[in-house]
């Protein structure tokens, strides 16, 4: 549930990502400014291209913006070592992936604790035991000593945003989360979504599937590198628009 007058878990401020390329500079993201505050859950669409990996990789530090004010959870991001912004990361961040990600060899329950491992949190007694609670809580209890392989695609996800939980991020940031997923299945999980989202913890997720882009808090469009109104039919439609090859961006 969206938290009024708090202060902006997210805030980018004329954020530009330029990319040095052999034709020369590649403006990704065009002087962006968003704000996003506790509890809010946002959808991002875009065709290729718009920006949406960009500003994903800003958000989470894997990229540096080459201009403008970026703070998430408090941190001015482009200020901390890569060391720094892995610990920022594991604390504050949760992350899901459209293809899971989950470590192969390791059974489901210990894909769970790895970020408790990485990140210190947790006593190594409790790290079981809350990896455990995670699991039940999302429906994949039974499941933890399995190994991903012998889960289907929807109880992957699951087991992938029970890892993204582990050390109680308040922030979650999913790249095409259902992509990879059936129609059903993909409900299921954005159900889910819902239930965390109630619970306090927000949400931006990066989606084509702009049925469930309308069920979100808020669904932002990018083009070009822009942000524009998802109110906006004409921008929003050509934002889903194919452009003829070699057309300029921004």
């Amino acid at each position: 549930m969206r938290a009024e007058n708090a202060r902006p878990l997210i805030h980018l401020r004329d954020v530009v990502k330029t990319f040095d390329t052999a034709a020369g500079p590649f403006t990704a993201l065009d002087s962006v400014s968003l704000q996003i505050v506790p509890g809010e859950f946002i959808a991002v669409t875009g065709r290729s291209g718009s920006g949406k990996s960009t500003l994903i990789n800003m958000l989470t530090g894997i990229d540096r913006p080459s201009s403008g004010e970026l703070l998430v959870c408090g941190e001015s991001l482009k200020e901390l070592s890569e060391n720094q912004l892995a610990v920022w990361r594991g604390r504050n961040l949760g992350i899901i992936f459209q293809f899971f990600q989950l470590l192969p060899t390791l059974s489901v329950l210990d894909n769970v604790m790895l970020p408790m491992d990485f990140a210190g949190t947790y006593s190594s007694r409790e790290r079981p035991e809350r990896a455990r609670a995670l699991l039940e809580q999302i429906g994949l209890g039974e499941h933890a000593h399995k190994l991903p392989a012998g889960l289907s695609g929807g109880q992957q996800q699951r087991a992938a945003i029970a890892r993204a939980l582990a050390n109680d991020p308040p922030l979650l940031v999913a790249d095409e989360p259902t992509g990879n997923l059936d129609s059903e299945t993909a409900n299921s999980v954005f159900r889910l979504f819902e239930l965390l989202v109630d619970s306090g913890k927000t949400i931006l997720m990066v989606t084509h599937d702009d049925e469930l882009a309308k069920r979100t808090g808020r669904h932002i469009v990018m083009l070009d590198g822009r942000i524009v109104s998802a109110t906006d039919d004409e921008l929003v439609t050509a934002a889903k628009t194919p452009q003829p090859e070699g057309a300029l961006n921004g």
